[in-house]
């Protein structure tokens, strides 16, 4: 049989005579992250390979096809579509329609009051109240958001991050109060601090009191709660803050291995912690990019973890991870198109291995997503799920040319930027230096100049535009700011006055004294202690961060 020429034969005699007569379209021929693909992949770029230190069989060392053996051959992805608007009895309403839609797990977004720790009556909260999420400022607006949901049935993740320990206090008590055991709860708290510090900005206090509070939830959640995921490590409000696809894998790493090693300090266990330690990355428009780095990142995570942090069990080794297709690609205009957008993505998130998803609503680049939309981004997945046949195999890309090639690039390069930040003395010092700052200010600065200039398309945007067609929004009523503050007030008539100033004591002495502060959020949640009381008790402990401004 004869065997095809070597690619640089190929590429000086065929590719060039297609190039006389069809030349390259004037566009940027390269990934978001600045890597540029070669027109062909062939073995020869792949001439070192070797399947059991780069691949290795699915469920098994160094995970890159996958943290499970069968896969989706055996169980889909959670389909968990991110709800939470007005109050707890809207978004419990929303709830269960998702779950009779199909939805297997649920997904909870708060409101800005409540991610910044102020009650809904506070000054500051006004005009924000249930905006972008559900407002929870005590127990009972948590006994009301999961009102008729078995707790032991569903997983629930909750998307907070500084008043984390608080809302999930909140959480476990209203499961304690419905006589669930909280050995059968499943779940996840977002409770990635260095994130908040290096992209989305919702952070209370300074760095290093925000850690220690992290660490609390991974000294205390094994022994409690040993199903739920105390930590969802989040790179996606880094690439919608606008980083590459690289810098997204790397800081979002970077930021695993610093709990990694604030958990070990204190002296915890690492194969206790760290199987539950959960991750949560962006799927975005480039489609093989985005594929390439969820296999990079399990490659990396258990390499690490492996060998420099010396976990011994395999749990430990295996990055399991949520994903959310990128908000931030979405356009105001033509919103219809954005439902394509969302296809490729989670087709993407889906050929990467992820182990749940969330979908985005095609009107969100305009408002919180109505019933019918954030249906059709949950029949999005089932399409997927149920007709596409990417379930059949485990990693069908698996031994693709360019896919291993630019899997095996993504960890060459995101490698480098964690070995740049280790130089640094670590997240927290690179915080404080600006380094992730500016490098995502420029990255976001050099796509838009390359969009601007013409070298990226977004359909409707610099390209194919028109009128388009409006669509209905999904609005929030006023009136929810009066309903909350009515119930706040109702909880502080209601209840026990010394209850509530001695688990706030209790609260404010056990963060003076730095011991674990779990127990005392979960006595000042059965309390009925509001989020923003819980919160000042740490103010006055910690201080409040105010982020130094770069010259």
């Amino acid at each position: 049989m004869a065997q095809p020429r070597p690619k640089h034969a190929w590429m000086r005699e065929t590719y060039q005579k297609s190039l006389a007569k069809m030349p390259e379209r004037k566009v940027a021929h390269k990934t978001l992250s600045d890597i540029a693909p070669e027109p062909l992949y062939t073995p020869e770029d792949l001439k070192d390979f070797n399947y059991g230190e780069k691949l290795g069989h699915p469920g098994e060392y160094p995970y890159t096809r996958g943290v499970y053996g069968s896969m989706y051959r055996s169980r889909l992805w959670t389909m968990r579509m991110f709800a939470g608007f007005g109050t707890a009895e809207q978004t419990n309403e929303r709830f269960k329609k998702l779950l009779a839609a199909g939805q297997s797990g649920l997904s909870t977004a708060f409101d800005l009051p409540t991610l910044m720790g102020y009650d809904s009556d506070h000054p500051l909260s006004r005009g924000e109240v249930g905006k972008c999420g559900v407002a929870v400022s005590s127990l009972a607006d948590m006994e009301i958001l999961f009102d008729g949901i078995n707790l032991e049935e569903v997983t629930t993740s909750m998307t907070i991050n500084s008043p984390a320990n608080a809302i999930w206090a909140m959480y476990l008590a209203a499961a304690k109060k419905k006589g669930y055991d909280w050995n059968k709860l499943g779940g996840t708290i977002q409770n990635d601090i260095l994130k908040e510090f290096i992209a989305q900005k919702e952070f209370i206090f300074p760095p290093e009191p925000s850690v220690k509070l992290v660490i609390d939830t991974f000294e205390w959640g094994p022994r409690y709660v040993p199903r739920w995921n105390f930590i969802s490590v989040s790179g996606y409000h880094i690439r919608e803050a606008g980083s590459t696809a690289v810098q997204e894998l790397a800081f979002t790493l970077a930021d695993g291995f610093e709990y990694v090693e604030w958990a070990l300090k204190r002296g915890l266990d690492i194969d206790e912690f760290a199987p539950r330690i959960s991750f949560f990355f962006n799927a975005h428009n480039d489609f093989f990019e985005e594929i390439a780095k969820f296999r990079a990142a399990r490659r990396i995570w258990a390499k690490e973890m492996r060998h420099r942090y010396g976990a011994k069990k395999e749990l430990s080794w295996m990055l399991r991870t949520h994903a959310q297709t990128a908000g931030v690609s979405l356009t105001a205009q033509q919103p219809l198109i954005n439902i394509a957008r969302v296809a490729i993505q989670a087709l993407a998130a889906v050929l990467g291995g992820t182990n749940s998803l969330h979908t985005d609503a095609y009107d969100e680049a305009l408002a919180l997503p109505t019933e019918e939309s954030a249906k059709i981004a949950l029949r999005t997945q089932q399409i997927i799920a149920y007709e596409s046949g990417v379930t059949h195999t485990a990693d069908p890309l698996a031994g693709s040319y360019y896919v291993e090639w630019l899997t095996d690039q993504m960890e060459t390069q995101a490698m480098q930027i964690i070995s740049d930040i280790r130089r640094m003395g670590g997240v927290v010092r690179a915080i404080d230096e600006g380094y992730f700052l500016r490098e995502i200010a420029d990255a976001s600065y050099r796509f838009q100049q390359e969009v601007e200039r013409g070298e990226r398309i977004i359909v409707g945007v610099n390209a194919f535009q028109d009128e388009g067609l409006q669509v209905p929004i999904q609005l929030i009523d006023p009136e929810v700011e009066r309903v909350q503050a009515e119930r706040l007030a109702q909880v502080r008539r209601e209840r026990d006055p010394i209850a509530v100033q001695m688990a706030l004591e209790g609260l404010r002495q056990a963060a003076k004294e730095g011991r674990n502060t779990m127990p005392y959020f979960v006595e000042c949640a059965l309390a009925y202690c509001t989020l923003g009381e819980m919160m000042d008790e740490l103010r006055a402990v910690y201080g409040v961060y105010e982020e130094p401004v770069l010259v």
